[in-house]
């Protein structure tokens, strides 16, 4: 009998602590875990006993690169649950904020992160010192991101600026005049973005990945819409605790989830473009033609196409509502208390985030659930390593850890975002 152990102690060039295990026996995998180490932290617990009103600024604490995202199924969800819709340019404003997460949190992922990978280095700082002048214009695109989150949300972390039903304080079209000027410049880079990854050499590797993704008929989904799946199903937001199922392992601290009694989905940018990419901007679907793709993809290691090409869509489209943008007559809708239970989700960079509470009539929070995008791929994830790594055994372990880093990195996942609770039972006896 011939044994092989891979491991990899800590994960790099991913956000939070994670490690893998691999264990193989005669050319087969007989043990495969992806193990989320971190602490959890315990997000909904801080939630009970809360105001109705604090979630956009507790939950923005749970992720330093996509907070925005927390903040706007947080506001769904607490809106949803008062008998509020956000509209007009109110909604444009979410939209374009989000659109500023979106641009600097896939750009970080693409120069710093991925690209790495396809060029030989071990980080963004090796790869710095031959290739200066690209990692220059990615941090120049990361900075139209986060000046534009910071013009409207505030601050560029963090955001200080986003409240239930609005905003606090809603920017002039003329304080947004210069962020619409680093966002042209930053539309050409994210169109060069795209032709440079799509030169990069890519493993033939192919899923048959079931993707989840919301869908809204009038735009490519970022905020809101309707959940659907690539074997023709869909639901509403509001009915996703009857078909997200989450389930503890013994080997990770964030939860796994099941889609209508199956695991490994995967949510994401390759679920969202294979889903909707007749949706893009006219712009972004001609840099995504240019570059190779069609209208589905199932290559996670292409993720990093598709990444840059929602790259394009995000300044494409900030721009577009910038050049339309009516004030709006308050910086927010009331929203007042009641008893209820509210559902929101929109896609964060990584992927859909759920977000559930039940308020009682004084507006306390009695009950919150938080389902990130990560939790939601681990499975998937540990299916694209075994896929990926059980024809290769022969290779050496060393080559064969640094193939399971790449194939995890594919994914981009936040891992302090998932690891956020753990269910926990006392024996009494």
């Amino acid at each position: 009998m011939t044994h092989k152990t891979i491991t990899v102690g800590g994960l790099s060039r991913v956000e939070g602590e994670g490690a893998l295990l691999v264990r193989a026996r005669d050319g087969r995998i007989e043990d495969l875990e992806l193990r989320i180490y971190e602490p959890p932290r315990f997000f909904e617990a801080l939630l009970r006993g809360r105001s109705y009103t604090e979630p956009p600024d507790i939950t923005a604490r749970i992720c330093g690169i996509c907070p925005v995202a927390y903040q706007m199924s947080a506001c769904q969800a607490i809106e949803a649950a008062c008998g509020v819709e956000v509209t007009g340019p109110l909604r444009d404003l979410r939209l374009l904020l989000y659109y500023g997460e979106w641009i600097e949190s896939h750009t970080l992922h693409v120069y710093l992160l991925h690209a790495p990978d396809f060029l030989g280095y071990d980080s963004g700082i090796a790869m710095a010192a031959d290739h200066r002048d690209l990692v220059q214009q990615g941090l120049a695109l990361k900075k139209a991101g986060n000046d534009l989150v910071a013009a409207i949300g505030g601050r560029p972390i963090h955001p200080v600026n986003v409240r239930v039903g609005g905003f606090y304080r809603v920017p002039s079209r003329r304080e947004l005049a210069p962020a619409a000027e680093r966002l042209r410049r930053a539309r050409e880079i994210a169109l060069r973005t795209v032709s440079w990854v799509a030169g990069f050499d890519f493993p033939d590797v192919e899923h048959g990945y079931r993707f989840l993704a919301l869908r809204h008929p009038g735009e490519y989904a970022i905020l809101s819409g309707a959940l659907i799946t690539s074997d023709g199903g869909s639901f509403g937001v509001r009915e996703w605790p009857e078909h997200v199922i989450e389930e503890q392992v013994p080997h990770s601290t964030a939860l796994h989830a099941r889609l209508d009694g199956s695991p490994g989905y995967l949510v994401g940018p390759m679920a969202r473009y294979s889903l909707n990419s007749a949706q893009l901007s006219p712009l972004a679907r001609e840099a995504a033609a240019a570059a190779g793709l069609g209208p589905a993809c199932r290559n996670p290691f292409l993720s990093i196409v598709v990444r840059a090409v929602e790259i394009v869509h995000a300044c494409d489209e900030a721009l577009r509502i910038i050049d339309d943008l009516a004030e709006p007559d308050a910086p927010y809708v009331p929203v007042e208390p009641r008893a209820a239970t509210g559902h929101g989700a929109s896609e964060a960079p990584r992927g859909t985030l759920y977000h559930r509470y039940r308020i009682d009539a004084d507006g306390l929070i009695g009950e919150a659930d938080i389902v990130p995008p990560t939790s939601q791929n681990q499975a998937r994830i540990e299916a694209d390593l075994r896929h990926l790594i059980e024809p290769r055994l022969d290779l050496p372990e060393e080559e064969l850890a640094t193939l399971c880093e790449r194939a995890i990195r594919n994914h981009d996942p936040c891992i302090s975002c998932s690891a956020h609770f753990l269910h926990l039972h006392v024996d009494p006896r």
